[in-house]
């Protein structure tokens, strides 16, 4: 990990040593929760700009956004893309 300038060299320390006592799980937990924080940010995003579409539209925006409209296409097929 580098120093990030707004860190002081304490809390990096203290910081560091958390994720030393974190077992695999809770680290992986926490990885799934920064995932799910981001996933909603962005879909909130993509509600804000299209207010009226339905919340499953909505998810394949974020989905096409996430895994790139040709993933998108053979995943869940061409009928959505209309």
């Amino acid at each position: 990990m580098t120093l990030s300038p707004d860190t002081t060299v304490e809390s990096f320390r203290m910081l560091t040593q958390m994720y030393q006592k974190m077992t695999p799980q809770e680290k992986l937990q926490r990885i799934f929760s920064a995932y799910e924080t981001g996933k909603a940010l962005a879909m909130a995003g993509l509600r804000r700009l299209h207010p009226d579409t339905p919340d499953d539209q909505i998810w394949h925006m974020w989905a096409r956004q996430h895994l790139g409209e040709q993933l998108h296409r053979q995943v869940y097929g061409d009928s959505l893309h209309e």
